[in-house]
């Protein structure tokens, strides 16, 4: 007799969606749809958590009206994945998603210790094949941010950022979605 090869059982963004408008999750559980695999996000400490309010108040300043700044809410990108990274530009305001999470971003946002080469590598690939024109990574360890941008493909179902800069505490960077403003990366660093 054959041995049976093992399968598993991703989830549908769809499926996800249902799951927890049902409750099946408990509602502290902190999950993430990542190409069909729940992944359970790790805690934050104090300098992640002022680090996301910082990026925030950067961004809602820059952008105005006409773009949300959403922080760890939903993207409902791709048919397998709703990562919730920690901050997102969206166009539209807050009213514009009342009926669904934003299926695109002109920025994403990911501030990263512990998890940074997960944010590097999965995550980056993930929003490179959404389509996310400007990926930055706050990378606290290092004290910089590492700006990923013109997402391509590179076979059936790659993609990856082409162009990737990085930018130390005592630089500034101009967002793709605003590029007549300049953010220091120390504002953004806490």
């Amino acid at each position: 007799m054959a041995a049976q090869a093992v399968q598993i059982r991703r989830l549908t963004r769809e499926e996800f969606d249902r799951l927890v408008a049902s409750g099946f999750f408990h509602p502290e559980e902190r999950l993430e749809l990542i190409e069909g695999e729940l992944i359970q996000m790790t805690p934050q400490g104090s300098a992640h958590a002022s680090a996301i309010r910082l990026i925030e108040e950067a961004l809602r300043t820059s952008f105005g009206t006409g773009h949300d700044v959403r922080v760890q809410m939903p993207l409902a990108l791709l048919r397998d994945s709703e990562p919730e990274p920690d901050v997102a530009v969206v166009v539209g305001s807050a009213r514009t998603y009342r009926d669904a999470h934003p299926n695109a971003a002109v920025l994403v946002v990911e501030v990263a210790d512990a998890t940074l080469e997960y944010d590097r590598g999965r995550k980056a690939d993930l929003y490179a094949r959404a389509g996310i024109p400007e990926l930055w990574i706050l990378n606290l360890s290092d004290r910089r941010l590492e700006v990923s941008r013109d997402p391509g493909t590179e076979g059936v179902d790659r993609a990856r950022y082409r162009t990737h800069l990085v930018f130390a505490a005592s630089d500034s960077v101009a967002p793709l979605g605003c590029p007549g403003v300049s953010i220091a990366v120390s504002d953004l660093l806490p």
